[in-house]
Order: structure tokens, then sequence, then C-alpha cells
């Protein structure tokens, strides 16, 4: 009976420790999960600007149409050193082209509206961007959708003229768009290493696309994320944000300070000529169909002259045999 009791007791203590180890759980001030409002019309935690649209299935960052940003921030800076934040999206239009895409972020500076996937350029932190542009630019030989990761301190700038690749860590060809299944990527950051994976086959599994070492980031900065379109469109709908806190005891620094420290990477990919593309025409449609219909006017006559020149040469001729 005594050993039955003690048993009881040990077992007591192990479920309440379980239950109050939060770090074996989903943070839920950092996720974003159906139902998404709360006591109003407000998400807890969270903010969105732009184009953004709450439904009860999904939030939608655009809609398939040209010209539109969005943005969805989550208002409590994420103070934990390894994390892995899921994402459930789904991307889809009817265009046979399709563009721009969306990013996802831990930055310094949340709620920035800029020129990078709808958030801000010269960021600080992380972004890992899901480039859907199906017409690429710059020297490369990637296909697209291409995820890619690029980590700043500031000082860098998103090239869209070469779709980043001069300031990646690393990235890798991902086909997700107009599935009729879930399609998942998760961002795992633990021990200074970057791993992103996708799940874009409906087989349940994780796939790596790419892995970093020596990424160092600081805590405290903010998840979000953003989308845009151009000329060319999609509807960019995020389904649910999932960020869990790693526990890891054999984490030789866990006590580290890292609220002060520059987000930096000891790898980026070999950096690629940058080539300007040429330099569009200053001539309006207008000016230019005019001078189209001048050259043809001029090659029609420099031919009926030719004729005449020619007709004139063959009397010449016969008159001479006469």
């Amino acid at each position: 009976m005594y050993l039955s009791c003690n048993l009881f007791i040990i077992l007591l203590a192990h479920f309440v420790h379980a239950e109050w180890n939060t770090k074996d759980f989903l943070k839920r001030e950092h996720s974003l999960i159906k139902p998404y409002y709360g006591s109003g019309l407000d998400i807890p935690f969270w903010q969105f600007t732009g184009s953004t649209i709450i439904t009860p299935n999904y939030i939608r960052l655009t809609d398939d149409a040209p010209s539109k940003r969005g943005s969805i921030w989550n208002l409590m800076p994420l103070n934990v050193r390894n994390w892995e934040l899921q994402v459930h999206f789904k991307v889809h239009g009817n265009g046979k082209l399709f563009g721009d895409g969306f990013a996802i972020w831990y930055a310094k500076e949340p709620l920035i509206d800029g020129p990078v996937f709808g958030s801000k350029d010269y960021f600080q932190g992380l972004a890992v961007i899901v480039d859907t542009y199906s017409n690429h630019n710059g020297p490369h030989n990637h296909q697209h959708p291409y995820v890619s990761a690029m980590v700043n301190n500031g000082s860098l700038s998103y090239d869209h003229d070469r779709d980043g690749t001069h300031t990646q860590v690393a990235g890798c060809e991902a086909r997700f768009r107009n599935f009729g299944f879930d399609t998942h990527l998760a961002i795992r950051y633990e021990k200074d290493v970057l791993t992103v994976s996708t799940d874009m086959e409906n087989k349940a599994a994780w796939k790596q696309c790419f892995q970093v070492t020596g990424v160092r980031l600081p805590t405290g900065y903010h998840l979000g994320i953003s989308a845009t379109t151009g000329d060319l469109s999609d509807n960019h709908d995020i389904i649910s944000l999932r960020l869990y806190e790693l526990d890891l005891p054999d984490d030789p620094q866990p006590q580290e300070d890292r609220s002060n420290i520059i987000p930096s990477a000891k790898f980026f990919e070999p950096p690629r000529d940058h080539v300007e593309d040429p330099k569009p025409s200053s001539l309006s449609g207008i000016k230019i169909f005019f001078l189209m219909l001048l050259g043809s006017v001029a090659i029609v006559a420099c031919v009926v002259l030719g004729i005449m020149f020619y007709q004139k040469q063959q009397e010449k001729s016969r008159k001479r045999f006469y």
C-alpha cells in the first residue's frame, strides 16, 4: 500500500511537471489558429495591414488582383532562442502568369509597408521569401516558385531585378500553386542553424529545402507574414501559423543574452555580377506607331521608285534595238 501511494505521488508529480513545462507546448501568443477573432473584431496579439481580409477559414493577404499589399504581424516580441514556425498556406489564382509572392518575417520593426513583398527593405532580421513570379529575373537557372532566406543587419537591399539571389543564404525550388491539398512550410532555428522544410506533396512529411549553419539572430524580434502582387497576381492565403519553443537541454549557452546582438550569417551564396537591365525606350506607344508607319511608307516608296527606275531602263534598252 505504501509503495502504491509513493508511485501515485511520483506519477502525479510527473504529470504536473509535464503540464506546466510550457516548452513542450505551442506558444499561443505567437500563433495564429482558427477561430482567429477574439471577443471582438480584433485578433489577440496580432495586427493586420493593407489589403488583408480575415475570413472564418483563412487570412487573405492579397486577392487575385494587381497592385495589392497585405500583411499580418505578431505584436508580442519573441523572446525565445530556439524555435520552429510552421506555416499552413495556400496560393492560387486563375492566371497562367502569376506573382509576386509572400515573405515570412522575423524582424526588428513590424508593421512597416515596403517594397519587399509588402514589407520593409533594409530590414534587420530574417526573411524567408516565397517568390512565385512566373517570369524570373536575372542570371540564375532556378525555376519558380522559389523559396529563399535572407539574413539582414539593416545594410542590405533586396534586389527584385535579380530575385534576391545576391543576398540570399540559400534557396530551393518548391511547387505548390493551385494544389487541391494542404501545403506547409516550416522554419526551424536551433543552435544557430536555420532549416527550412516543406510539405508540398500531400504526404504529411517534411522535406528539407535547405539548411544553413552559423546564423545568429537576436531575441525580441517580431514574427510576421506579408504578400504582394504587381502586374501579375494571385490569392495569398494563410490558414495557420504555429510557433513552438524548442526544449533543448543540451544547448551549451541557454542563458546567453541575445537581445542586442546583430543579425548575421557566416555563409552567403556566391555573388553574381549585377548586369543592368536594358533601359526602356523613352518613346511613347503613339510615337512608336507613327515611326513604324513612316518606316512602312518609306519602304513602299523605295519599292515603287525602284520599279519605275527599272521600267525606264527597260524602255531605253528596247529603243536601242529599233
